[in-house]
């Protein structure tokens, strides 16, 4: 692996480890779907001259199919799964939100099976068995405290999951590379977030949705001062933008193995952030529950060996 793909993945992966501690700093000043809008929107239009610069390189002229994968990729993320991940940080600890958003990869993997009929190698099915395996560890289903946060949480990791399906599935389709894909779903997205926060300004809707928090009259900019802009700029510009830019150009340049260590190693890393920031203590299920989940990225990364080595193992026993 070249010097240059490291450092990329040790900034994507200490940006994408520190969103949910940035994002729950910033939710008691603003309003949760705001917020999103001005992450996505910021983010996107970060990464739109390296998008049409992609774009230049292959003569590739947008049309309205182009817009279409767009609009369906970017609704799944900004609109659904990044607005379910928001209100899940407000409500329950940011480690627990990141340990979760990390399972992703492994709900992709489930709707990919199902829906597309994609095979699932030994390597595949046993990480994906631990990562369910340390997730429920780590919510312990048997002392629940916070039932409204977690299924928050994983619901906005199943979603993820889904928009990971839909993005692969248009990029082949439309052949576009994954840094482009993800620019003007992010545009797109923050663009039909803003259609759905005009409407919570109609009088009768806003009536409608007034008993649940924060979704009656959403504001676009409100609470944007000088002293909140750094933070701002933090989440919008490295970890929402810099973060996923980085990412798709690991994968572009090293393969998804390689890209596929920061999501590895946030799991492990955003709790102990969490800590040391936040104060967030780190609870011992949460820690097996992370060994755990490691372990099946290990199995991930090293390959069909070893998960035919332990399947056996388990099959003698």
């Amino acid at each position: 692996m070249k010097l240059k793909t490291l450092l990329y993945i040790l900034i994507s992966t200490f940006l994408f480890s520190s969103m949910e501690i940035a994002l729950k700093i910033a939710g008691g000043s603003f309003n949760p779907v705001e917020l999103n809008f001005v992450r996505f929107l910021v983010g996107g239009i970060f990464l739109l001259p390296f998008a049409l610069h992609n774009l230049n390189k292959k003569n590739h002229k947008l049309n309205w199919r182009d817009w279409r994968a767009f609009a369906i990729t970017g609704f799944t993320c900004v609109v659904i799964s990044m607005t379910l991940y928001q209100l899940a940080i407000q409500v329950t600890e940011a480690s627990t939100v990141a340990i979760l958003l990390s399972a992703n990869p492994a709900f992709g993997m489930l709707i990919g099976l199902v829906f597309l009929n994609e095979r699932l190698t030994r390597t595949n099915t046993l990480a994906l068995l631990l990562t369910l395996i340390g997730l429920a560890i780590i919510i312990n289903p048997f002392k629940l405290t916070n039932v409204f946060g977690i299924t928050l949480g994983l619901l906005c990791s199943i979603t993820f999951g889904l928009y990971g399906v839909l993005s692969r599935v248009n990029s082949n389709k439309r052949h576009f590379d994954g840094l482009t894909m993800t620019c003007f779903s992010f545009i797109s997205g923050a663009i039909e977030l803003a259609i759905f926060m005009a409407f919570t300004h109609v009088p009768s809707i806003a009536k409608s949705l007034s008993g649940i928090k924060g979704f009656s009259n959403i504001p676009y900019f409100a609470g944007i001062t000088w002293s909140a802009i750094p933070l701002l700029a933090y989440i919008s510009i490295l970890v929402t933008g810099l973060a996923f830019g980085l990412y798709f150009i690991v994968m572009d340049e090293a393969g998804i193995p390689a890209a596929s260590l920061i999501f590895f190693i946030k799991p492990a890393l955003a709790p102990v952030l969490a800590l040391f920031i936040l104060g967030e203590p780190i609870h011992i299920n949460t820690i097996v529950g992370i060994v755990v989940i490691l372990i099946g990225s290990v199995i991930t990364l090293a390959g069909e060996r070893i998960a035919l080595q332990m399947s056996k193992w388990v099959n003698r026993e």
